[in-house]
C-alpha cells in the first residue's frame, strides 16, 4: 500500500523578537495547509534588515518557484522595497499579518499605516511548533520614542489585549498541555491604559495565576526597569510560578548615553533596581540588551556601560552595535566609527561572557527543574540557564516535561546535569 502523501504545509522563518514567534504561530495556524514560505521579518537593526534578505535569497534557492511572502517589521517599514526582490511573490504588513483575510488576498502589497491601528486582538494559535513553551502576545506597539529606534514605526502605537482574552487563550493552552507561558510584547511594562479601568501588566498577571491555577511556569519577556512599580515587583520577587529570570530593555550603562537616548531611567535607578530584586529574591537572573557605539559615545561613557554588567549583576546580555537607522534622531547625531562600534561591542560581549561564567559556576551542585525542549537531552532552567544532558545520557522524557536536575558541570556557555 503506498504511503499517505503528507499534506502541504508553510515553511515560517521568523528572525527576531519572542513577539515574532508569538505570531508566527498565528500565521502557520491560518495558512496550515498552503505550501508556501513565510518569512517573518526584523527590522530592529541594519543587521536585522539585510538577514531578512538574505533569508529570503536563501529560501529562493533551496526550493525554485515556491511563493515567498514577506511579513513582520521590515516589510511594515519598506514594503516597496521587498516587493521588488524578484524572489518575493506578495508582501504583508504588521497590521493584516493576523487576518486569514489578508492571506487569501492576491495584491503584491497589503500593507497599511500601522500608527492607524488601535486593538490588538488575541491570537488563533493552539500549539507551538518546536516549542516546549508557549508564547502570548498580550501588548503591542510603543508609544516611546528613543532616539535609536525604528520599531514603533514597524509596530505602531501600543495597545493591548483585553485580559479575558490573554487569560482565556493561556488556560486553553494549559488544557492542551503547555507547563510555561511566556508573555510578550513590543513594550510589556505598557499594558494596559488603553483597556477599560486601566490595568496594569501586575493586575494581568494576578489574574493569569488565580484563574489559571494549573499554570505552572510564567514568564515575562524584556521589561522596561522603570516601569516596574510596587505591584509587579512583589509578584516577581514573590510568586514562585513566575520564573526568577528578567530581561530589562537597560541599553546603556552612561547617564548622558541614555539621556541622548530619550531613555526614561538613569544609570542609578538601573543599579537600584536590581539591588532591589536580588535582595528580595537572590536567585533572580538579569538580562539586559546594551548597545555598543552609541552616537558621541566616548571612552569613558562606554567604560560606565562595561561596568554596568557587574554592577547590575547581568548574566544574559544581548549585545549589539549601535546601527544608525534613517529616520531616526540618533542616526542625524555624530556617529562613533563602524570599527570602534565593533570592537566596543566585543569588549561587552567578553565581560558579559566571564560574569555569566560565573554566575554558571555558582551553580554547580544545585538542583535544576528543567523544561525539557528537545527530546531527551537538553533545556532550559528556571533562571534560563541552558541545561543539557551529561554526555551519553539520554532522558526518557518528552518535549514539554519538567524533570528535576543535579548539575554537575559547564560546558562552554551551558550547565551540564543529570537527572536527579
Amino acid at each position: 500500500m503506498p504511503a499517505p502523501l503528507c499534506a502541504p504545509a508553510p515553511e515560517i522563518i521568523s528572525l527576531g523578537c519572542r513577539l515574532n514567534l508569538a505570531e508566527s504561530e498565528t500565521i502557520r495556524s491560518i495558512n496550515a495547509e498552503r505550501d508556501i514560505v513565510i518569512i517573518n521579518s526584523c527590522a530592529v537593526t541594519n543587521n536585522a534588515v539585510s538577514e531578512t534578505r538574505a533569508a529570503i535569497r536563501r529560501a529562493a534557492r533551496a526550493r525554485p518557484g515556491i511563493d515567498i511572502i514577506v511579513t513582520g517589521c521590515a516589510a511594515q517599514i519598506d514594503p516597496q522595497g521587498f516587493a521588488a526582490m524578484p524572489e518575493v511573490a506578495r508582501v504583508i504588513g504588521n497590521a493584516e499579518k493576523l487576518d486569514p483575510a489578508a492571506w487569501q488576498s492576491l495584491d503584491k502589497v497589503i500593507v497599511s499605516d500601522i500608527m492607524a491601528v488601535r486593538a490588538t486582538a488575541p491570537h488563533l494559535a493552539t500549539s507551538f511548533d518546536s516549542h516546549a513553551r508557549a508564547f502570548v502576545e498580550v501588548q503591542n506597539g510603543c508609544d516611546h520614542r528613543c532616539t535609536f529606534c525604528i520599531i514603533p514605526y514597524g509596530r505602531g502605537n501600543s495597545r493591548s489585549v483585553p485580559m479575558h482574552a490573554v487569560v482565556e487563550r493561556i488556560a486553553g493552552l494549559v488544557e492542551r498541555g503547555y507547563r510555561e507561558v511566556v508573555l510578550t510584547g513590543v513594550d510589556l511594562t505598557s499594558y494596559g491604559p488603553d483597556l477599560p479601568g486601566s490595568p496594569t501588566l501586575a493586575v494581568l498577571v494576578e489574574q493569569i495565576l488565580a484563574e489559571v491555577p494549573r499554570l505552572e511556569r510564567l514568564r515575562l519577556s524584556s521589561l522596561d526597569s522603570i516601569e516596574i512599580d510596587d505591584r509587579l515587583f512583589d509578584l516577581i520577587t514573590g510568586e514562585v510560578r513566575i520564573m526568577p529570570h528578567l530581561h530589562l530593555s537597560l541599553q546603556a550603562g552612561d547617564d548622558m548615553v541614555l539621556k541622548r537616548m530619550r531613555r526614561r531611567h538613569n544609570r542609578a535607578d538601573a543599579v537600584r533596581i536590581v539591588e532591589r530584586l536580588k535582595r528580595a529574591r537572590p536567585d533572580i537572573a538579569i538580562g539586559a540588551d546594551l548597545i555598543a557605539g552609541f552616537p558621541t559615545e566616548t571612552d569613558t561613557m562606554f567604560a560606565n556601560t562595561t561596568a554596568l554588567i557587574d554592577d547590575c549583576d547581568i548574566v544574559h546580555a544581548h549585545i549589539f552595535p549601535y546601527s544608525p537607522r534613517e529616520g531616526t534622531p540618533a542616526a542625524r547625531m555624530p556617529q562613533v566609527p563602524a570599527e570602534t562600534r565593533k570592537y566596543r561591542a566585543a569588549q561587552l560581549r567578553a565581560r558579559a561572557a566571564a560574569r555569566r561564567q560565573r554566575w554558571l559556576e555558582s551553580l554547580v551542585g544545585t538542583v535544576q527543574p528543567m523544561l525539557v525542549e528537545r527530546p531527551g537531552d537538553r533545556g532550559h532552567a528556571p533562571n534560563f540557564a541552558e541545561l543539557r544532558v551529561k554526555n551519553g545520557d539520554r532522558l526518557a522524557h518528552r518535549v514539554g516535561d519538567i524533570i528535576p536536575m543535579t548539575v554537575t558541570g559547564i560546558d562552554t556557555a551551558s550547565l551540564i546535569g543529570v537527572a536527579a
